[in-house]
Order: C-alpha cells, then structure tokens, then sequence
C-alpha cells in the first residue's frame, strides 16, 4: 500500500515550540494572557485560531495536547478546553473551534472574537500526545470524527515531519464534504509526503460512490478496514480521537484484531454519560456517609474545608475560595488532575487519566468524591 519515500523535513534543526514531557514536568497550571493574532474561517460552522506565543517558553508542547481558555461573556465566567491542531514544530500556536449547538464560548468565537482580542490560557496540557524520534520507522493510525481531528492532525504532521520514514493511515468521518475540518490542508500534506500519509474520508450523508466510505466511523465499518487494508492491524500506534460510541467501536474492533492495548491511544471529545447522573449512581453506591475534612495543597499553600461525601472535591474547594483548576468538569479533559496523599476517594467518571496515573494515586477532582473521614490532595504533585 505504500511505498517508503524517505522526505527530509525542512529546516530540521528547527524545534519550534516542541517539547517533551520532560520538559513539561512540574508545571504549574496557571492562567497567562494571550493575544489572538488571527481568526480564520474553516468551514461554515468552525474557526480555527492562532495566538502570539508568549516569551519564556511556556507555552511549548507536545503534539496532541490542548489549551485551557477563559474568558468572560455576558458576565460570566467561561473555560473551555481546545487541542491545539498546529505542528509544535511550526512554531505556531493554534487552536479548531467547532461551533456547537447552545455552545456558549463556542459561539462566541465563532461570531465574535476576532484578531488582537486576549484570552486567558492555562499551558498546554494532555496525555493524548505523541512523542516523536527522527530515527523511527513507524506506522501510525489514526479514527478521528468532527472537531477530533484537531489533536490528531497535530500528531500526524509532526510524525510525518519530524520521522521522515514513517507513515500515517488516517480515518475521518463527517457528515458531509463541506464540513470536513482542514480538507484543502490534508490535500496538501497528501502531496507533501506522497506515499506516506493516506487519508478516508468517512461521510455519513454525502455517498462517494463507495459503501465502505458512506455511513458513520462504526464497529462494522472500522472492522471493513481493518479486514481490507492490511496496515491497519499492523501499525505502532493508534490515536482516536471523537465521541465516545466512535472510540469503543475501534478498540473493540482493534482489540479483537489482535492488537495490544497499550498502543492505543484515545481522548473523547464528548462523553455519554451525564456528570450529574454519574454523580448520583457513584454516591448511591458508595459507603462513606457523613462529611469529610479535605486539604487541597495548591502552589505550597493549603486550604482546608469540610464537605460531604456526595461532594465533588472539585466544587468543595472552589467553595472554600480556592484557586484550583478545571476546564471541562465533565471527565473528559484533565486540567483538575491532582493526587491523593492522604485518604480515599472514589471517582464518579474518568476518561482522561491513564491506568498508571490512577495506580500512583491521580484523580480528577471534578469526578473525585471523599471515601474516608480525612482527605489530602495536592495540585502540585
């Protein structure tokens, strides 16, 4: 299916804003000002923007992480979490903003924010995230649905930069040819690394001519690839990127094909299940009863508050004036991210934190609920 075509990236010595996860550890999660430098239209209902990056080199990152933005509208308060679409490579600081239905910040970018505006950004954070090695040989696949794509198109154009014998086989549903995110940009990266990067483009209301290629990113339709283009078993790692239904499909279907699990690779966008209902299912559930005495350590300082145990830690210490942060409080992002220090707790969801961070004692505040009387968590382990 391909050929191995070996291109040199240009300006190969040049790093751009790639780092490492070395580079990233011990970072604080705090807020800094941004300036938007340009709004570009993606499609009719998307835009895609970029910032000056700021001095100091905070702000460099790992392909496949995202920025948590804040900002202010109608008075209130708003953070929303979007993967960064850019190359660290490029040096370019960029972010996809789809607009969704009832979105607030959503559409408020989409219809009003414009170029020498300023943003409040936490640094770029995610586990979802490939490191890349000039000497790898590799092949990479990659399912992503809608806004998804944007953490993946960031991973894919600094594998195939960045690895100049690697390749990438990329899935991608939509409804429609016009609502395809970065379509004229795939075109390009087609030509620039021929051979090397194949892309399937999976629309559900538009037909190609093609059964395979008509319908949604399901379990039938990924196991068709699967069985039909050999590099899709084979391949060194896997990066899914969509809502929730898109991403069990393709593990399931990828785990039956043989494939091992530690190299997949997943972040939702959207999770099925509803905070508030799995709030309520893991508090029925639960065996604490009463309240519990929670210190949260945040930037060495520590602030201390009784809450219950049907509580989010979360939310408790908000209450309590602290500082801590939160994106999306949904289980999907992983910007509460702490650990435990002293006590239990018990989470209600989580689709962000890998099995090894949970072993080691991370949770996500946002879904964390008290288990023991006394409870230690610390924002700065």
């Amino acid at each position: 299916m391909f050929s191995w075509f070996k291109n040199s990236p240009s300006n190969a010595s040049a790093e751009g804003l790639l780092a490492t996860k070395a580079d990233q550890k011990g970072a604080k999660a705090q807020f800094q000002s941004l300036t938007v430098r340009e709004v570009r239209r993606e499609t009719s209902d998307s835009v895609s923007v970029a910032f000056d990056v700021p001095s100091g080199g905070s702000f460099r990152f790992i392909p496949g992480q995202y920025l948590t933005l804040r900002t202010t509208i109608g008075g209130t308060e708003v953070r929303r979490s979007y993967s960064l679409c850019s190359s660290p490579l490029s040096g370019e600081l960029r972010v996809a903003i789809k607009q969704v239905e009832g979105g607030i910040f959503s559409t408020w970018a989409n219809t009003e924010l414009k170029a020498g505006d300023v943003l409040d950004s936490m640094p770029p954070m995610g586990n979802f995230i490939l490191e890349t090695d000039p000497s790898a040989r590799r092949r990479y696949v990659g399912f992503a649905a809608g806004s998804g794509i944007t953490p993946v198109l960031s991973i894919l154009k600094t594998a195939l930069e960045r690895e100049p014998e690697s390749e990438f086989v990329l899935f991608y549903g939509n409804r429609k040819t016009a609502s395809i995110l970065f379509k004229n940009e795939f075109e390009d990266l087609k030509d620039r690394y021929l051979g090397r990067l194949e892309v399937h483009h999976v629309l559900s209301r538009e037909d190609q001519g093609s059964d395979a290629l008509f319908g949604r990113l399901d379990a039938d339709r990924i196991r068709y690839f699967a069985e039909h283009i050999p590099t899709v078993t084979k391949a060194d790692g896997y990066y899914l990127c969509g809502p929730e239904p898109m991403i069990h499909a393709a593990t399931d279907v990828l785990k039956a094909a043989g494939v091992a699990p530690e190299k997949i690779h997943f972040e939702l966008f959207t999770a099925a299940a509803s905070p508030a209902a799995a709030a309520k299912a893991t508090a029925d559930k639960g065996s604490a009863t009463g309240d519990a005495y929670v210190t949260v350590v945040l930037d060495g300082e520590e602030t201390h508050f009784t809450q219950s145990s049907k509580e989010f830690v979360l939310d408790a210490a908000l209450d309590a004036g602290a500082d801590v942060p939160y994106a999306c409080k949904g289980a999907v992002c992983c910007t509460c991210r702490a650990k435990v220090l002293e006590g239990k707790v018990e989470m209600a969801m989580n689709y962000s934190l890998t099995d090894d961070e949970v072993a080691d004692g991370y949770v996500l505040t946002c879904q964390a609920m008290p288990r023991s009387e006394r409870v230690v968590v610390s924002y700065d382990a």
